[in-house]
C-alpha cells in the first residue's frame, strides 16, 4: 500500500483527486494540507466526502509531509509548488505537481508569463511533462512529473497527430477554447461571481494567456518543428468541461475520413482518447478521464474539435494516470469504469 499526501486539499481539483484515489486499491490517503487555520476536517471543506475519508487538513512543512508519505500530489497554486517540491524530493517522496511551475523549460519564459523568478530553475527542462498520450514511456521511474493543465491537454492532444505527421502548417493555428467556471478555481473572484458570469460568454487574456507558450513548447518538442498557436480562452457559464475548436491549414491531401484515421492510428493504444465521428460535446466526457476528438475539413481548412472534463482529464485524472505509470500500475487503475458515472 502506498501512502499519499495531497497538498492544497481544499480546491475543486483536490476533491476530484480524493474521489479517484479512494477507489485506488493500492493507495492510502494519509495526509491532507491546507493554509487555512484550525485544521478543518476534510468533510467540512468538501461535504460530498462525508463518511468516506476521516482526515483533518493540516498546516505542515514539506519536510514534515515527506516523513509521512511515499507520494505527494501537489495541488498548490503556481509559484507555491516550486517552494515545496525540492524539500519533498529531498525527503524521498515522488511528486506529481499539478501547478505550472515545472512545465516550461526556460526560467526566463516562466518569469515573463508568471511574473516570478523561478526558485528551482535547474529542474526546468529536465522534468518530464506528464501527458501520457505523448510521453508515457518517459514517466515510469520518475521522481517528479509536471502534470499538464486542462487547456494545454486539450490543445496538445488535439494537435499532436497532425503536427507529428506533418499534415498541417505548424504556424497560423488558431485555438478557440471554452471552459467551465471551475477552471478558475475555488477562490472567489469577481469575474466568476454568479451575477457576473451567468448568461454570459467572455473571452479573457486575449493574446497573452500564459498557456500559449506551454502549448507552443510541447508541440514543438514532440513534432520536431517550430509550432506557433494563437490561443484564445473563453469562460462559459457551466460548472465543468472544456471544448476547443482548433483551426489549421492542411498540407496533406487527405480526406476527412483519412484525417480521422490519422488520429485513430496515433492514439490506438491510448485508453483515454476517443476518436468520434459525431461532434463531441462537454457532456459526453464530463466526470470521466476521456478526451473526445473529431475533425472536419471545409474550405481548405481543417477543424479539430476536442473536449474533456477540466477537473479530471484536465487535472486530477491525468495526475492519477501519471502516478500509475510512475508506480508501475496499469495506467487505467481507478480511472475505469467508475469514472463514467456522472455524479458530483
Amino acid at each position: 500500500m502506498i501512502d499519499v499526501a495531497i497538498l492544497g486539499a481544499t480546491g475543486y481539483t483536490a476533491l476530484e483527486l480524493i474521489k479517484i484515489l479512494l477507489r485506488h486499491s493500492e493507495v492510502r490517503i494519509t495526509t491532507l494540507t491546507t493554509r487555512q487555520e484550525g485544521n478543518p476536517h476534510i468533510q467540512a471543506i468538501h461535504p460530498s466526502l462525508h463518511g468516506q475519508l476521516d482526515l483533518h487538513c493540516e498546516s505542515l512543512t514539506p519536510s514534515e509531509v515527506a516523513e509521512r508519505v511515499d507520494v505527494v500530489f501537489c495541488a498548490l497554486p503556481h509559484r507555491a509548488s516550486m517552494d515545496a517540491v525540492p524539500a519533498l524530493l529531498a525527503g524521498g517522496c515522488k511528486v506529481v505537481d499539478l501547478s505550472a511551475d515545472y512545465r516550461l523549460s526556460d526560467p526566463g519564459v516562466y518569469e515573463k508569463w508568471y511574473g516570478n523568478v523561478h526558485t528551482d530553475p535547474t529542474r526546468l527542462g529536465k522534468t518530464v511533462y506528464g501527458l501520457p498520450e505523448i510521453w508515457a514511456e518517459k514517466i515510469p521511474g520518475q521522481d517528479l512529473i509536471a502534470n499538464p493543465g486542462c487547456y494545454t491537454s486539450t490543445s496538445i492532444i488535439g494537435l499532436a497527430p497532425l503536427l507529428c505527421g506533418r499534415h498541417i502548417e505548424p504556424t497560423g493555428i488558431f485555438i478557440d477554447a471554452k471552459s467551465g467556471v471551475s477552471g478558475a478555481g475555488r477562490t472567489p473572484k469577481l469575474t466568476v461571481h454568479y451575477p457576473e458570469c451567468n448568461e454570459s460568454v467572455t473571452a479573457y487574456s486575449v493574446g497573452h494567456h500564459r498557456h500559449q507558450p506551454e502549448i507552443d513548447q510541447v508541440l514543438s518538442e514532440v513534432s520536431g518543428q517550430g509550432v506557433e498557436v494563437i490561443f484564445t480562452p473563453h469562460l462559459i457559464p457551466m460548472d465543468r468541461g472544456i471544448l476547443c475548436s482548433i483551426y489549421a491549414t492542411p498540407i496533406s491531401d487527405l480526406s476527412e475520413n483519412e484525417f480521422l484515421d490519422v488520429y485513430r492510428e496515433f492514439y490506438k493504444e491510448k485508453p483515454f482518447v476517443r476518436i468520434v465521428e459525431h461532434l463531441p460535446s462537454t457532456k459526453d466526457s464530463a466526470y470521466t478521464n476521456f478526451c473526445d476528438i473529431t475533425v472536419r475539413l471545409t474550405r481548405g481548412r481543417l477543424i479539430v474539435l476536442a473536449c474533456l472534463d477540466n477537473l479530471i482529464k484536465g487535472a486530477s485524472g491525468v495526475a492519477v494516470q501519471n502516478f500509475n505509470l510512475m508506480a508501475g500500475f496499469d495506467e487505467t487503475t481507478a480511472l475505469l469504469p467508475q469514472s463514467n458515472s456522472q455524479s458530483s
